[in-house]
């Protein structure tokens, strides 16, 4: 990943030095499972355990050289960790094993750590939503189909109803992490033809990891099912975002990005104001949606194996977890600078002399008696002529001879605290899904 969209956590969990040391403390593992199995001698496990070379960049650098000769990433890297310890206890180092085997588990391994990476800052996000819903619960504003004016709701509801989107997506990140927490280390094609089941099992009590059936790989729908995950959250984000850059448009003007002290909107038009923020995350949610293509298109593989996937998986997998930290970090950051114009949402709301309040108008006359349809046509000529005329509809309605509602039943056609009174509802729900999350397991 380019470092403008990278983190320090994710650069550090995918680097050559942590991939490495991933793949020696599977092979050390394997090593004590093997000898408490009967069939390497307790002191060649523990003599490679106490001689295992530290896995930093002097020894990623000679791996590396090595595989200019090998021309194999894996065997390159076992032959280090052969010469390091030296034989003849070195010797076991890898025994019974592919290549798969420890690369698998390894990737395994750091996607399991890459979801508590997401899910801390998933949390974090659903809980600032959760705060905005509270604080603007009572803010009322213009709800919008079609980019059309249609019912008043509450920003306070528009945020809790993005903080579900964003507390199911850690509900599908559970399902994600169960399926990529796992381990195979059952060798060339999966037959455990020169490792015992039991090693497997222990090594992945070991890593907190469990032991799955597979080929010579790990199948690679767990993969994709975490990279939809990504891909998901990445669509929620971009929803968020959207709606953020309609309400920051001149004409609308509901909501503003944090503008710090001294930030430049544009380099030619020094009184410009956009939602960066925003179109970022737009722009990189594209991104997620395009890798999840690609981790769909890992899962048919030749016969027990090939290596289709991997050089692509090189690519999607750490940048997408990148992004995605990175993203939610950029939102979290967003909502909690964002600048909510009340009196321009009021505004707005009341910018169309009150024909928001059409359909309560509409059932108060079917209630009173009239034909839908009936009453449905005279609301709709008194909202034109409303809007046309820039009257209240209320004053329209007024003069209506075929409208026959009393005073009382108009005033409460147009209470705004009425239409408003079950928008808590979301706020509600998302507080005990925020608050009742039991975590990754």
């Amino acid at each position: 990943m380019i470092s403008r969209y990278s983190t320090k956590e994710t650069d550090e969990l995918f680097s050559e030095q942590s991939k490495m040391s991933r793949w020696l403390e599977i092979e050390l593992c394997v090593v004590e499972a093997m000898a408490n199995a009967g069939i390497v001698p307790k002191e060649s496990a523990a003599y490679c355990r106490a001689h295992a070379p530290e896995v930093n960049a002097q020894f990623v650098q000679q791996v590396q050289d090595r595989e200019e000769i090998t021309n194999h990433d894996v065997a390159a890297f076992v032959d280090v960790v052969q010469e390091a310890i030296g034989a003849p206890h070195g010797t076991w180092i890898h025994y019974g094993l592919t290549s798969t085997d420890v690369v698998d588990t390894g990737l395994c391994w750091a996607l399991r750590d890459a979801c508590y990476l997401i899910e801390r800052e998933l949390t974090e996000v659903t809980h600032l939503l959760l705060k905005g819903a509270h604080e603007h619960s009572h803010t009322p504003m213009i709800g919008r189909t079609h980019g059309i004016h249609a019912e008043p709701t509450t920003f306070g509801m528009k945020a809790a109803l993005f903080g579900l989107q964003v507390a199911r997506d850690r509900e599908r990140l559970k399902n994600a992490f169960t399926a990529v927490s796992v381990c195979k280390l059952s060798g060339a094609v999966g037959t455990f033809s020169n490792i015992p089941p039991e090693v497997e099992q222990e090594v992945a009590s070991r890593l907190q990891l469990t032991p799955v059936s597979a080929t010579q790989v790990v199948a690679r729908d767990r993969h994709a099912e975490f990279m939809y995950v990504c891909a998901s959250i990445g669509s929620t984000l971009e929803s968020i975002a959207v709606e953020m850059r309609h309400l920051q448009r001149t004409e609308v003007n509901e909501v503003r990005e944090g503008f710090s002290e001294g930030q430049k909107g544009s380099s030619a038009m020094p009184h410009k104001r956009n939602p960066i923020s925003a179109e970022t995350i737009s722009g990189l949610s594209r991104v997620l949606r395009g890798n999840l293509q690609v981790a769909l298109q890992n899962i048919p593989l030749w016969h027990e194996r090939d290596i289709s996937h991997s050089s692509a998986e090189r690519i999607v997998i750490p940048d997408s977890v990148s992004l995605v930290v990175y993203m939610l970090r950029r939102m979290a950051r967003l909502i909690m600078n964002l600048e909510v114009d009340e009196k321009q949402m009021l505004k707005n709301l009341n910018s169309l002399h009150g024909v928001v309040f059409s359909q309560s108008v509409l059932l108060a006359m079917v209630d009173n008696g009239m034909q839908r349809d009936t009453a449905y046509r005279i609301v709709q000529s008194a909202a034109r002529t409303a809007i046309e005329t820039a009257t209240p509809l209320r004053t329209v309605l007024e003069k209506d001879k075929n409208v026959t509602l009393s005073a009382q039943q108009l005033d409460d056609a147009f209470d705004l605290e009425r239409v408003l009174q079950h928008a808590h509802r979301a706020r509600e729900e998302l507080s005990q899904m925020a608050f009742g999350y039991q975590g990754l397991n």
